[in-house]
């Protein structure tokens, strides 16, 4: 690898949501104040939103690292549950065995819970990433758990963090009792053009490295317009920037190096890229039908079938993704598939730690052609280019829960 080309002592753009290189701008530093803030009162939630890769994941890592002990914390990452499930989550965050309990039980030992928590001066915190999943039961039993009081304060602190499309499920009008109970609302928005430069120099001085001896100044106003500023895709662009750097055996990413690293990812400028998927976004549904389609195994076994439509489609662990594979050989954010108006798809590794196989090669990119089996992890990925037929009851699911990897 490049560390000692570049002398580092460790990757300064790993996508995982290390807190030793959380970059706190303005934007950041403000939504971490709101989220320590709950510590201290007790009148509501706070709602932080974000897009994908705008650092919110990192921000909770750092906030719970730096957390007082004397803060009992549950942490609920997997959102796709029934107000049932999301409760036994809850309580087996807390060190119960729930799972044969019905809700009566579960309410009334979560209540006891809470009281002697209270009674022992003890905080109790609950943070749920990722809450654009949630459905409205699961909001709804979240705002009757905020309820929960002595005769002095409410004792659960609630944050919840996702995508911007939990903004819109919170404006709903089944939810308006719930949005009486917000105390703090905050968007993380992407980093300024300054900040963007000062976020790459800050990850490389965490890695141990001279921050403006390994990335020409010249290269931050192109990394800016080519990321829009949103850390995830400035971590990626300038690992493949260091990368092309590393084999033409140069110590300093210049400008060529970063056009060559440009290059190999395909990239257009961020705004041309916005621009064409809220152009995509905008088309009218009848207009967006399917035009391919994907088929996830594993060992032979089909495990999900899903439909592609022009625009984005997203695939990794975690349930914000389009697709998501639940197995530890596959990254959060993993890859993306790309669909143009004229039902073409490009697939593309989103810096992930195993990357995508096709033909046997690791690739960053693939244009595909019907019949490409894509290998991500230990599942097989098959593209089709003609949709699902609906007469074979292949409708888009997510894939079953997996957890025989090894």
């Amino acid at each position: 690898m490049y560390l000692e080309h570049f002398k580092l002592k460790e990757l300064p753009f790993r996508l995982s949501p290390d807190p030793a290189f959380l970059y706190l701008s303005r934007i950041h530093a403000r939504a971490k104040a709101y989220m320590e803030s709950t510590i201290w009162f007790t009148d509501g939630f706070v709602v932080i939103t974000g897009e994908i890769g705008s650092g919110k994941t990192t921000l909770i890592e750092t906030f719970l690292k730096e957390i007082d002990q004397d803060v009992v914390i549950a942490q609920i990452n997997q959102t796709q549950l029934s107000p049932l499930e999301f409760l036994q989550t809850l309580l087996a965050q807390f060190g119960f065995a729930p799972f044969r309990m019905r809700k009566a039980e579960l309410i009334a030992t979560l209540n006891n819970f809470l009281i002697e928590q209270y009674a022992n001066r003890r905080k109790v915190l609950v943070i749920v990433d990722e809450a654009q999943n949630l459905s409205n039961a699961v909001l709804e039993e979240l705002r009757l758990l905020s309820g929960i009081e002595t005769t002095k304060e409410k004792v659960l602190r609630i944050i919840i963090a996702g995508q911007p499309e939990l903004n819109d499920k919170l404006d709903s009008a089944d939810l308006v009792q719930l949005m009486q109970r917000v105390r703090l609302r905050f968007h993380l928005t992407a980093l300024s053009e300054e900040e963007t430069g000062e976020y790459v120099r800050h990850r490389l001085r965490v890695a141990g490295g001279v921050d403006d001896a390994i990335f020409d100044p010249s290269t931050y106003p192109v990394i800016y317009r080519y990321t829009g500023g949103i850390p995830r895709l400035v971590n990626t662009l300038c690992d493949t920037a260091l990368l092309a750097a590393f084999a033409q055996d140069r110590t300093t990413v210049t400008e060529e190096e970063l056009g060559s690293a440009i290059a190999e990812l395909q990239w257009v400028e961020y705004a041309a890229r916005t621009h064409m998927q809220h152009m995509l976004e905008d088309t009218a549904p009848q207009q967006r039908l399917p035009v391919g389609s994907l088929v996830l195994s594993l060992k032979g076994d089909v495990v999900a079938r899903s439909m592609l439509v022009p625009g984005r489609f997203v695939i990794g662990r975690t349930p914000d993704n389009d697709l998501a594979i639940e197995s530890k050989f596959v990254s959060r954010h993993h890859a993306q598939v790309i669909t143009g108006s004229e039902g073409d798809s490009v697939i593309e590794d989103l810096n992930s730690t195993n990357g995508i196989i096709v033909g046997g090669k690791r690739v960053r990119r693939h244009r595909l052609a019907p019949g490409d089996v894509v290998s991500i992890g230990t599942h097989r990925l098959a593209y089709f280019k003609e949709a699902l037929q609906p007469a074979e009851d292949q409708t888009d699911e997510r894939p079953k829960t997996e957890t025989r990897d090894s």
